[in-house]
């Protein structure tokens, strides 16, 4: 990959963040990468074919970034508050801007795009090695129900901080999260959120 294409992609990739991919054109990308329309057309024909590129993009990232917790983190508990982490690591762009894998995958799913199966696959990544992580820890009965509790529970605080810009609010989900897990017990049903103080 040329260090051109890879510029279109990061810039396509923070622009489809920031201001959504629908409102993203092909000036704005060509402008912030600062080249001609030209050469910008021999890497992209289509804002479809960015849009693509932007999602292996992020898919190669995420198993990357996977890898490097497996590496890490000694126990699937630990790994699992990495994945928890995020939210905090994260917490100024997630208040400005949201989940970039859910933003995404919610305006594609709105225009019925067809890459939207695509941007799911991100989504589904994390849920499969979530599952895995549970699994590990000796729930492997209810592995899959856990996951997507963890996964819609970093969603939903995702929407919400970005709604209300409230630092003290991602703080405290976090910790939530964190004793949630610290609870969870092989095949128990401890998978429903934890009741609010």
């Amino acid at each position: 990959m040329t260090r051109t294409r890879e510029q279109i992609i990061d810039a396509a990739d923070q622009l489809f963040y920031e201001q959504g991919f629908e409102h993203t054109s092909f000036s704005n990308i060509a402008d912030t990468v600062k080249i001609s329309r030209g050469n910008f057309y021999h890497h992209f024909k289509t804002k479809d074919d960015i849009l693509q590129a932007v999602i292996d993009s992020r898919l190669t990232r995420t198993r990357q970034m996977l890898a490097q917790w497996e590496q890490d983190s000694a126990t699937p508990q630990a790994r699992i508050v990495a994945f928890i982490d995020i939210l905090i690591r994260n917490r100024a762009e997630i208040m400005r801007h949201g989940c970039p894998v859910g933003t995404l995958c919610t305006e594609l799913a709105k225009l019925d795009h067809g890459a939207r199966e695509s941007a799911n696959q991100i989504m589904t990544l994390f849920r499969d090695w979530l599952r895995e992580q549970f699994k590990a820890m000796g729930c492997p009965r209810d592995a899959d129900i856990k996951a997507l509790h963890l996964l819609a529970r970093t969603q939903g605080v995702a929407t919400l901080a970005q709604a209300f810009g409230d630092e003290a609010f991602i703080r405290h989900e976090v910790e939530q999260m964190r004793q949630w897990l610290a609870q969870c017990t092989p095949d128990s049903n401890h998978h429903r959120p934890p009741r609010k103080a």
